[in-house]
C-alpha cells in the first residue's frame, strides 16, 4: 500500500462551520434565541467534513472519541487522534482497491470500531457512503447494489456468505478473514501519511441511505457534502450535545438515526460517542452502562423508553443530563414517569431520513407532553394546508413541509433515479413530508400520524398515533397499530392490531380489558372498536408496517361483507365459524361495552 500523501501541518477547523457550531453552544438553554438568530454556515466552494472538520478537532486530541461497549462489560475505546489515524489507513486501503473520489461504497458493519474508520474513511476519498443495515438479506442487496451503484462492499467476515448470491464487480472487503475477501484490518498494519483534502464542494454526494420502504419500495435518498454535515447543526443542539460530553444512542447502524446520533452530532460537539454493541436489549444492561461510563445524554427510541420505565429505575440517572426520545412520537405517560423517577424530563423531537432534525424540544423549552414543540434553529419547517397548498398561519392543521424558498441546507438533493417521487415529494414550493402535523396557539407542534395513516370514522379523523398511545399504556400491550376497518354504518371503525406482553393470554378477557381501558381514555369518537391480537408487520428497520394492516381489513371486508361476522368471537359463539377460536374481538362482544 502507497502512502497516499506527503505529511501536512495541522488544520485548523473550517472557520465559518466552527463559528455556527459555537454559536450553537453559547445559545444553549435560550432556544427562543437560537430560533431567531441562528443561521447555516456558508463553506465556500470546497468543503468536507471528514477533513475541514473532524481531522481538525481530532489531531493530537487524546480525548476519548468513541467508546464501545461489548454485552460482557469489556470495552474499547479510541481517541480523537487514534480515530483521525485509523481512517487515514482505512482510506488508503479503499484507494489502493481503486475507490475515488464520487464511487459509492456500501457499508454494512455493526456497532464495531471499524464502522467508524470506514465512514470517516470512505469521506475523506471523496467517495459516496452507502450505509446499509446487517439485517439485509440477498434480495435486497442485489437491490441496493444495483440502484447505489456501489464499487466496494466492506462487511463483517461472518456475513460475507450473503454476498455469494450477490454477482457484481465490485471491490470485496470484511473486517476479518474471508476467502476472496480482502481484510480490512491489515490497514491498521500500514504507515500511511494524511489524507489529503479530495476537494470535494458542497453539491457533491456524500451519502446514498434507503428509506424504510412502510408503504412502498424503499426510496435511494441522496445527501451532499453539506446536506447532513453542515445540517446536523440543528441535531446537535436538539440534542443538547457539549463539548466532553458522554452520549449514548440506541439506533442500528445502516439507518439515518445512526448517523444523526452515532456519528455526525456529538463529533460536532466534540463529545464523546459510547455504543452499547449489544445482541438481546436489556433495559437493566442499558442502565448499568450509562451508570458506569457517566453518560450524560440517552436518546432512544419509545420502544426502549417503555422497556425502561418498566426496569428498576430506583438506581438514579447517574450523570445524565439530557434524556431524549426518537424514532416515533412519545407519549405523555413514558415522559411523567422519567420525570416521576429520575427528575429529567424526557424531550423528543421529529426529522426524516430525508432531512436532519426539523422539529424538536430543545433544552431550556417548555415541554408540553405529547408535542414535538417549534422548528429547530435554521431549519424552515411550516405546515401546509393539503387542500389549498398554502401554510397554516396561526394554530391549525396540516402537512409538516419544508420551505423551499428558504433554501433549506438540511435537505436532501432528491430519490436518486426517480423523478416521478421527486416531483412529488417537491411540488409547489415545498418539500413534502407526508406527515401531519398540529398547532396550538402558542406555536407548540403535535404529530398527528401519516397522511396515508389519518383516516376517518363516522366522519371524525383519525389518529391511529393517539390511539395507539392510549392502547400502549395497558399492562398487557407491548406494541399496537390502528387501522381503519370497513363497516357499513360508520364507513370505518378503529380497529387495534396488538402484540401482548410476555405473561399475557390472548383471551376474551384481555380484549375486554383492553377494548375498556381504551374507551376510559378516549373520546366516544376515537373508540376502539376491534381488536385483534397479532405480531405486527414491519420493516427491515423495525417500523410498523399498516398498509399491509389496511390491505388485510379491506380484503377480509370483501369476502364477508363489511358488517359481517366471520372471524369474530360474535361469530363463533352464533355458529359462524363455531369451534374455531376467535380471531377478532369487538366492543359489541361484550356487554358492557356496547354502544
Amino acid at each position: 500500500m502507497t502512502p497516499m500523501s506527503t505529511d501536512h501541518p495541522v488544520r485548523s477547523p473550517h472557520p465559518a462551520y466552527r463559528a455556527a457550531r459555537d454559536q450553537l453552544l453559547e445559545l444553549y438553554g435560550d432556544p427562543g434565541r437560537a430560533r431567531e438568530e441562528f443561521r447555516y454556515p456558508v463553506v465556500g466552494e470546497r468543503f468536507n467534513w471528514a477533513v475541514d472538520w473532524f481531522d481538525a478537532i481530532a489531531r493530537g486530541n487524546d480525548a476519548p472519541a468513541l467508546v464501545v461497549v461489548q454485552e460482557d462489560g469489556s470495552d474499547e475505546t479510541l481517541t480523537f487522534d487514534e480515530v483521525a489515524t485509523r481512517s487515514d489507513q482505512v482510506a488508503a486501503l479503499l484507494a489502493h482497491q481503486g475507490i475515488g473520489r464520487g464511487d459509492s461504497v456500501m457499508v454494512m458493519l455493526g456497532n464495531q470500531v471499524e464502522l467508524w474508520d470506514t465512514m470517516l474513511g470512505v469521506m475523506k476519498l471523496g467517495a459516496v457512503l452507502m450505509p446499509t443495515t446487517t439485517a439485509a438479506g440477498p434480495s435486497d442487496l442485489r437491490d441496493r447494489l444495483e440502484r447505489g451503484g456501489a464499487r466496494a462492499v466492506v462487511v463483517d467476515a461472518a456475513d460475507t456468505d450473503r454476498f455469494e448470491e450477490v454477482p457484481g464487480d465490485y471491490a470485496r472487503l470484511s473486517v476479518g478473514e474471508a476467502a476472496g475477501w480482502t481484510d480490512l484490518r491489515t490497514a491498521y498494519t500500514e504507515h500511511v501519511s494524511r489524507a489529503e483534502h479530495p476537494g470535494t464542494g458542497p453539491d457533491d454526494r456524500l451519502l446514498l441511505y434507503f428509506t424504510s420502504g412502510t408503504t412502498n419500495r424503499p426510496k435511494l435518498v441522496e445527501h451532499t457534502q453539506v446536506s447532513y454535515p453542515v445540517g446536523h447543526l440543528s441535531t446537535t443542539y436538539w440534542l443538547g450535545l457539549r463539548p466532553g460530553d458522554v452520549h449514548l444512542n440506541i439506533s442500528s447502524p445502516g439507518w439515518a438515526k445512526h448517523a444523526w446520533s452515532c456519528f455526525f452530532a456529538p463529533w460536532i460537539a466534540e463529545a464523546t460517542i459510547l455504543v452499547h454493541a449489544y445482541r438481546r436489549f436489556d433495559p437493566d444492561a442499558l442502565l448499568q452502562v450509562v451508570r458506569r461510563h457517566r453518560v450524560t445524554s440517552l436518546c432512544a427510541p419509545p420502544t426502549v423508553w417503555r422497556m425502561l420505565i418498566n426496569a428498576d429505575l430506583s438506581g438514579g440517572p447517574g450523570a445524565l443530563r439530557e434524556v431524549i426520545g426518537a424514532g416515533e412520537p412519545l407519549n405523555p405517560e413514558v415522559i411523567t414517569q422519567v420525570q416521576r423517577q429520575w427528575g429529567l424530563t424526557l424531550r423528543d423531537g421529529y426529522g426524516q431520513t430525508e432531512t436532519t432534525a426539523q422539529i424538536g424540544n430543545c433544552p431550556g423549552d417548555r415541554v408540553k407532553p405529547g408535542s414535538m414543540s417549534m422548528p429547530l434553529p435554521g431549519i424552515p419547517s411550516v405546515l401546509v394546508d393539503p387542500q389549498t397548498g398554502r401554510v397554516v398561519e396561526g394554530p391549525g392543521e396540516g402537512e409538516i413541509c419544508l420551505d423551499l424558498s428558504a433554501s433549506p441546507v438540511a435537505l436532501m438533493t432528491g430519490y436518486q433515479g426517480d423523478d416521478e417521487r421527486n416531483a412529488e415529494a417537491m411540488t409547489g414550493g415545498y418539500y413534502h413530508t407526508g406527515d401531519v402535523a398540529e398547532r396550538d396557539a402558542t406555536g407548540m407542534i403535535t404529530y398527528v400520524g401519516r397522511t396515508d395513516d389519518v383516516f376517518k370514522a363516522s366522519d371524525y379523523k383519525i389518529s391511529p398515533f393517539e390511539l395507539e398511545s392510549v392502547l400502549i399504556e395497558h399492562p398487557a400491550v407491548a406494541e399496537a397499530a390502528v387501522v381503519p376497518a370497513p363497516d357499513e354504518v360508520r364507513l370505518s371503525v378503529p380497529k387495534a392490531y396488538v402484540t401482548l406482553v410476555a405473561g399475557h393470554e390472548p383471551t376474551a378477557e384481555t380484549a375486554r380489558s383492553i377494548l375498556a381501558h381504551a374507551r376510559e381514555h378516549l373520546q366516544p369518537w376515537q373508540r376502539v372498536r376491534r381488536l385483534e391480537f397479532s405480531e405486527l408487520p414491519k420493516t427491515i428497520s423495525g417500523k410498523i408496517r399498516r398498509v399491509e394492516l389496511r390491505a388485510r381489513e379491506e380484503q377480509l371486508a370483501a369476502g364477508s361483507g363489511a358488517g359481517g361476522a366471520v372471524g369474530t368471537a360474535a361469530g363463533a359463539a352464533s355458529g359462524a365459524g363455531a369451534g374455531d377460536a376467535p380471531t377478532e374481538w369487538r366492543d359489541t362482544d361484550f356487554p358492557d361495552l356496547r354502544g
